[in-house]
């Protein structure tokens, strides 16, 4: 099949992109074939509780009344807590002991939390709004069909692009289904926005090769939950925390309250955390217990839950914009701000950008060559505040190579000198950073204690996080059903897993021998749906596509190289269908 221009992926970054190219197109009253395929099965299943400035999002709706989207609001009140560890579970340095033994016998700590008397400037998100982006993905998608300028079609997977000559996309390939071979979709140009795990994105950088300086390394597995608050909750729509400290030093949180008495609650699991079990949803219920969090949710219900990875490198991952025949836009494009924690309407004004580069050379009459993409889309990007700030953040994380301490103080000191200075530090590929079990619990769990816990463990067919928790003093969880559920019961009844028949798997283990002997399968544990299992000992994982949230967490957590030279790990993340079904994510 033939159209004018193909998009992959359903995002904020598209829907900045399919906004405003369809208004230019009204006006102009021209009309080429436009049509936009999305993996999910809903436009509006995407995954993020999110608060943002919203610059972008309101310059394409000046008028935008918040009320108008389902679980929107104007930001009212912003706090920053940092968490003290209720339990003495987790692992602190020696600073961080002294300093929560300095709170606690002060009095400043409340609620086993203190707030910070003084929020740095790039955190604040003054005049924004707290968004679900499920919600606002299917609102942006609703105004787009009324438009008839623009075809959506989701549960359609991407599989790949069509290149000719190693140096121009020609369109993409749907991937198979039932046997039956994907259909080719041609086209002048293609917009990809399938983020950074994506295979059309993925595979135009193995041909057509990355920037200098070009790495991704750092990432994040962002786990949350939708919660009805109890009735008499006294946080006010519009109420913004950031929290730091709990459940491990490394794990930063977020509460963010939605209208009707409804609030997101999450964590961030980042790649810098170096526990070669490193798991997300148990540390997401310690999060949700510790007393300045459950104060406000205790007797609540979960209503949805979700989780997915965010490229965590920031300008230093933007790959190559432009080339003929394509162009790239969102989080998959290094747009996210790695200082201000930001991403949802960066990527959302990188897609207005391409849209008036389009609608300009549309005007000329003009191909889509890397020449003509660059002096109008790359051009644009360059002069917009998009690129200024990615540019002032670029080195804001570096120091979370080398502890946390160093990490929080360099992300203060980029913000408080507009990204002069920075704390030094490699970003290094997870993989290679991790410590063994053993070293990693060194002093707390005997090597042969971890060694008969693996056995037990791998006989039994479950992850290894656990035990390992329990033996190191993390309380067990009590289940009420209600809003402390187990695993399973987050998949069926918060997140509604599903996966279409007829679709191969899309997680792939490239060399199952190379899986057998892997000392540590930390897909296994960090996997966000218990879609990833140990198999019979000796042998590789087991994946059962029926619970995949494509999280796509599996992929820079494993540890296994192929040992071709290249870095690259043992899983791929190929096109698929499936995954949560709940607009609300």
């Amino acid at each position: 099949m033939e159209v004018d221009i193909v998009c992959v992926g359903f995002g904020p970054a598209m829907g900045g992109f399919l906004t405003t190219l369809s208004r230019g197109l009204a006006t102009a009253g021209t009309c080429p074939q436009i049509v936009c395929y999305e993996r999910a099965e809903g436009l509006g299943f995407g995954v993020s509780g999110v608060v943002t400035r919203a610059r972008g999002i309101r310059s394409s709706f000046p008028d935008l009344d918040p009320s108008q989207i389902p679980m929107a609001a104007p930001v009212a009140d912003e706090h920053v807590l940092y968490l003290l560890d209720p339990h003495g579970a987790s692992r602190r340095s020696a600073a961080l002991r002294v300093a929560d033994a300095g709170l606690r016998r002060s009095g400043a700590a409340r609620d086993w939390s203190f707030e910070l008397p003084w929020t740095p400037p790039f955190l604040h998100k003054a005049d924004g709004l707290v968004l679900s982006i499920g919600q606002f993905n299917q609102w942006v998608a609703e105004q787009l069909m009324t438009t008839a300028l623009v075809q959506l079609w989701p549960g359609m997977p991407v599989a790949e692009p069509l290149i000719e000559g190693g140096n121009r996309v020609l369109g993409v390939r749907l991937a198979d289904q039932n046997g039956e071979p994907g259909m080719d979709i041609r086209a002048a140009l293609t917009v990809v926005g399938d983020g950074p795990l994506g295979p059309v994105s993925r595979i135009i950088d193995a041909t057509m090769g990355t920037p200098a300086g070009f790495e991704r390394n750092d990432w994040a597995v962002g786990m949350k939950m939708v919660i009805e608050l109890p009735a008499g909750c006294a946080l006010a729509s519009g109420t913004v925390l950031h929290t730091f400290g709990y459940p491990e030093p490394e794990i930063f949180g977020f509460l963010y309250v939605h209208p009707e008495n409804v609030a997101t609650v999450g964590i961030f699991v980042p790649s810098w955390f170096d526990s070669p079990v490193r798991t997300s949803y148990r540390y997401l219920q310690h999060y949700l217990r510790h007393p300045a969090i459950w104060r406000h949710v205790a007797g609540g219900r979960l209503r949805s839950w979700g989780a997915k990875s965010l490229q965590e490198s920031g300008r230093r991952a933007e790959p190559h914009l432009v080339g003929n025949g394509y162009a790239r836009i969102g989080e998959g494009s290094g747009s996210t701000n790695v200082l201000t924690g930001s991403g949802v309407d960066e990527a959302w004004t990188t897609g207005i950008q391409l849209a008036e580069a389009v609608l300009e050379l549309m005007r000329e009459g003009a191909p889509y060559t890397r020449e003509n993409l660059e002096r109008t889309y790359v051009a644009r990007r360059r002069a917009s505040w998009v690129d200024e700030e990615a540019r002032v953040s670029e080195r804001a994380r570096e120091g979370f190579q080398r502890g946390v301490i160093e990490g929080l103080a360099g992300m203060g000191l980029t913000g408080l000198t507009n990204g002069r200075f920075a704390w030094p530090g490699e970003p290094m590929p997870p993989h290679r950073r991790l410590p063994s079990l053993e070293d990693y619990y060194k002093g707390r769990i005997p090597p042969e204690e971890i060694a008969a816990m693996r056995r037990e463990c791998s006989s039994k067919a479950v992850p290894l996080h656990d035990a390992l928790m329990d033996r190191c003093g993390w309380p067990p969880m009590e289940y009420d059903g209600q809003l402390l559920v187990s695993h399973q019961d987050a998949l069926l009844v918060g997140g509604k897993v599903q996966a279409p028949a007829g679709y191969a798997d899309h997680v792939v283990f490239l060399y199952p021998s190379l899986c057998e002997n892997c000392p540590t399968q930390l897909c296994v544990e960090v996997c966000s749906g218990q879609a990833i299992v140990r198999g019979e000992e000796g042998h590789a994982p087991v994946f059962d596509r029926e619970k995949c949230v494509h999280c796509g967490a599996c992929v820079w957590n494993c540890t296994t190289e192929v040992g071709d030279g290249s870095g690259r790990t043992n899983i791929e993340f190929r096109a698929g269908a499936g995954g949560l079904h709940s607009t609300e994510n």
